[in-house]
């Protein structure tokens, strides 16, 4: 059936070098050459006329089935995904990568594939070695360079994130440079020259170099450079590997200069001997305040600038010290100067060892200052009483707010998911074509109500966003016709019967740089309430103008209205005019609207009367100032 000249067939199926499985429709094995027969280990006959699965690790069924339905929909030659691995199974059970390549062909109105199939195992087991050699490079902490030295000037030609992230150059500006890109105007290093003296003779090195990273910050290395040498004894290739020693030079540095700052600091810093309590070393800070010379003071003991002490108390003292009861004392006493003038000190003491004897290390704090501050902390502490007492006044009706907020979230989600539910359960009894109707009624309750829940959620957050400061607004420049067209466009599925809404007038050319995100907020909030408290064949009507600097929009309905005694306070939060008590709501998307606007250079009014209508007015700055 599937050729005239089994002979020419056969020599064709031969010749090619990859294994050739030929399957029809059904995925039943008619066809294949001596190089299937080698991968797989299975004889022609034990493959003819037999599944594909046969051939195919069970986990794969399920997905072999699939890709084949999908194939035979839309046939056409093509490689199986390179993006996944694809695995064959030998008659002795063992799995095997494999790459396969289909061909699908028509004849005696019969469609059959032709599957060139190669085995990759090999392959794949190189690419795992050296993927898992690159990732083991990449995870190392130190930078990893290699370089190619029979190229001219030495250029590099690998690295790993280490030495990418360390030197904070991109991976263009590394590949195929020499390595003294990182050492700037600093080339004439002892190390640098260690350096070329290794490669020029190919021999390997260890030098502690300055480099500089892209934004020319220093950072030092112990550099550890080794040649690669081929069967030919030609060098091929160094490997750098560097080490950052930044923080230990720093470290280095520091303890050079703890004594400077030590000795230069202005608090007083003592070491004594912790049996002659002698003076051994103080700072320049306490020879300064104590108005004596060092050699003065290394005669002289802690007693002699102590006034209310004497030796057997100050030794009682320290005794705590001594007897390791304790790590650091600290208390307060009063030091006299050379010029017998007195202040208050603060002394922090401890025991510390000098060479093969016990000293004692004073760090001393003149509180002078601090003593004057009391009657000034005193008042302070008095304010800070009235300002708790204000802040628990506060904390006292965000209290009630909350629980206004829970009996508000209860009732307001309650009504609409009782809705929700009835919907639901009225639709499974629907079950009739004739009763379409009545599932379309159900079906918009159901989307209704859900809507409505989905715009309280977005007021609570917009609402938490803007109590806890974590709200940032984007602004760029848009055109205002795309903003007031999705408003309408939403707004739409809100209307009621006979209800429709007047587009604005030339605005094509209108312009903002704002948040748009907040404006459709705020056009939204408006442009829904004026649908809810409006009747059904009412229209809603928008207007825009515009200046050089401000954008004027007003949102006019013909609705219930605001009684006049709820005008003054319809932008506070929670707060619901009476006339809408019954009417689902939150009491919380005008106050948005108005700290949305505020925030943005903007202001919000209104004119309402009472069973006539209400026109809602906000003005926008056209550019904001960041």
């Amino acid at each position: 059936m599937l050729h005239q000249d089994q002979e020419i067939f056969n020599v064709l199926l031969e010749a090619v070098s990859e294994a050739i499985i030929i399957v029809d429709d059904q995925q039943t094995i008619i066809e294949l050459n001596s190089n299937a027969e080698d991968i797989f280990g299975y004889s022609r006959s034990e493959l003819l006329q037999k599944d594909l699965n046969l051939i195919i690790p069970s986990e794969y069924h399920h997905s072999h089935k699939q890709y084949v339905q999908s194939f035979l929909k839309k046939p056409k030659s093509r490689r199986m995904e390179e993006t996944k691995d694809i695995f064959g199974l030998k008659k002795n059970g063992n799995k095997i990568a494999v790459e396969v390549e289909l061909n699908p062909f028509k004849t005696h109105n019969k469609i059959y594939t032709m599957a060139l199939v190669k085995d990759i195992s090999q392959r794949k087991e190189t690419e795992k070695n050296l993927m898992l050699k690159s990732s083991a490079l990449q995870s190392a902490s130190n930078g990893i360079i290699i370089t190619d030295a029979l190229l001219e000037d030495n250029p590099i030609i690998y690295f790993n994130t280490a030495f990418k992230n360390l030197t904070g150059y991109a991976s263009e500006e590394i590949i195929n440079r020499n390595c003294r890109f990182m050492h700037g105007e600093d080339r004439n290093q002892e190390g640098l020259k260690t350096i070329r003296h290794a490669i020029k003779k190919g021999k390997s090195c260890q030098v502690r170099i300055r480099n500089y990273k892209k934004d020319g910050t220093l950072f030092w290395n112990d550099l550890y450079i080794m040649p690669i040498i081929n069967n030919d004894a030609i060098v091929t290739n160094f490997i750098g590997i560097q080490n950052d020693i930044t923080e230990i030079k720093k470290a280095e540095s520091e303890r050079n200069h703890l004594a400077t700052i030590i000795h230069e600091s202005l608090n007083e810093i003592y070491v004594f001997d912790a049996d002659t309590l002698k003076f051994l070393n103080v700072n320049y800070g306490a020879q300064k305040n104590l108005g004596y010379n060092l050699e003065e003071l290394q005669c002289m003991t802690p007693l002699d600038i102590k006034i209310n002490d004497t030796e057997k108390e100050f030794r009682k003292t320290i005794a705590v010290l001594l007897k390791k009861n304790s790590e650091k004392l600290e208390f307060e006493t009063i030091h006299q100067r050379k010029d017998l003038t007195t202040y208050p000190v603060e002394v922090h003491l401890q025991l510390n060892h000098l060479r093969d004897k016990n000293v004692f290390v004073a760090i001393i704090l003149d509180i002078t200052e601090r003593k004057n501050y009391t009657e000034k902390l005193e008042k302070q502490v008095e304010e800070r009483t009235a300002q708790l007492k204000v802040a628990l006044s506060k904390e006292k009706e965000l209290n009630e707010l909350k629980t206004k907020f829970l009996s508000l979230v209860s009732h307001e989600f309650k009504t609409p998911l009782s809705g929700i539910l009835t919907s639901s359960v009225l639709l499974g009894k629907y079950q009739l074509s004739e009763e379409q109707e009545k599932r379309d009624k159900h079906i918009k309750t159901i989307a209704d109500k859900v809507q409505y829940l989905n715009t309280i959620l977005n007021d609570f957050l917009s609402l938490e966003r803007l109590e806890s400061g974590k709200l940032n607004y984007n602004f760029t420049h848009f055109k205002l016709s795309k903003v007031i067209d999705d408003v309408i466009y939403n707004a739409n599925m809100l209307l009621k019967e006979g209800q429709s809404i007047k587009y604005p007038d030339n605005i094509d050319n209108l312009s903002l740089f704002q948040d748009e995100k907040s404006i459709v907020l705020i056009l939204s909030n408006l442009l829904n309430n004026a649908i809810l408290y409006s009747k059904a064949h009412k229209t809603i009507t928008i207007k825009v103008t515009q200046d050089e600097t401000t954008t004027l929009i007003t949102i006019k309905d013909e609705g219930i209205g605001i009684p006049l005694k709820d005008q003054k306070n319809i932008f506070d939060r929670y707060y619901r005019a009476e006339n809408v008590i019954n009417t689902q709501g939150t009491g919380i998307g005008l106050n948005i609207v108005k700290n949305h606007l505020e925030n943005l250079g903007g202001t919000i009014g209104f004119e309402s009367v009472e069973d006539k209508g209400t026109i809602f007015t906000i003005t926008l700055p056209n550019t904001m100032n960041q």
